[in-house]
């Protein structure tokens, strides 16, 4: 059995896809894949499920509620085994699967891979940059609620995504891909102008594809940008590309 966190909650099994219903189901499945192989407490879940308001039977209502989620995927997949998946232990439940079979953190493996390689072997980074950007169908933790541990986690993985797809553009340029990587990258400028490293990466990408002005003028739009919502200046990294585009440095190329 696997469980997909990247996008709305999804198990599949033997390669059929299941939904698991209602909101608290999902939430309690999500926190469980995050860690699996370790407890989490009632307390944690509690939290998770009713926040600042929970019942007075509140320990009853989770127990129930993990009873349904052991139901349902016994149900659903015709293997009454999978109920031990969600196991009790002293202070909460435990999800019993191998980190691979949770795609989140698949995902976060093949990102740390490819740090390692990136530098000399960019080739293979791209593969395995490729390979774990792929995972993402949507945001993460799509259908599982607003508790803080689902929250955070979203927020988390959300920025190694993106930390991931500079590393990806990083590796492309290094082999000399700069053509093929403009409109994705213009888009990435667009949808986060803030982020300076995409527009770092996009000046890059234009100076060498032999559009100087335009990687100039990525850079006054990023600088308005940032005066205009944060009141700072560019950091040092792309003031540096800019200076190297306008004297044209050979090291850019």
């Amino acid at each position: 059995m696997q469980i997909n966190l990247l996008g709305s909650l999804e198990v599949v099994d033997e390669g059929i896809s299941l939904s698991i219903p209602g909101e608290k189901l999902r939430a309690i499945l999500a926190v469980l894949a995050l860690t699996p192989g370790s407890p989490v407490s009632r307390d944690d879940l509690i939290d998770e499920l009713w926040a600042e308001d929970p019942p007075r039977n509140a320990e009853n209502s989770l127990q129930g509620h993990v009873a349904r989620l052991r139901r349902i995927l016994a149900d659903r997949t015709g293997r009454d085994s999978l109920r031990s998946v969600v196991q009790t232990s002293y202070t909460g439940y435990t999800l019993a699967l191998p980190p691979n079979d949770v795609d989140a953190l698949r995902f976060h493996d093949l990102v740390l891979r490819a740090e390692t390689v990136q530098e000399a072997q960019p080739r293979r980074a791209v593969d395995l940059l490729t390979e774990a950007l792929g995972y993402w169908r949507g945001p993460a933790l799509l259908d599982t609620g607003q508790g803080m541990i689902c929250r955070m986690a979203y927020a988390r993985l959300a920025e190694i995504r993106l930390t991931a797809r500079e590393r990806l553009f990083d590796a492309k340029l290094a082999l000399d891909m700069h053509r093929f990587v403009i409109t994705e990258l213009e888009q990435l400028h667009a949808q986060y102008p803030l982020r300076e490293r995409f527009c770092e990466q996009l000046m890059t990408a234009l100076y060498r594809s032999g559009r100087q002005a335009d990687a100039l003028d990525a850079y006054h739009r990023t600088r308005q940008r940032l005066s205009q919502d944060l009141g700072l200046e560019p950091g040092r990294a792309l003031r540096d590309k800019f200076h190297e585009i306008l004297r044209q440095d050979p090291a850019l190329l």
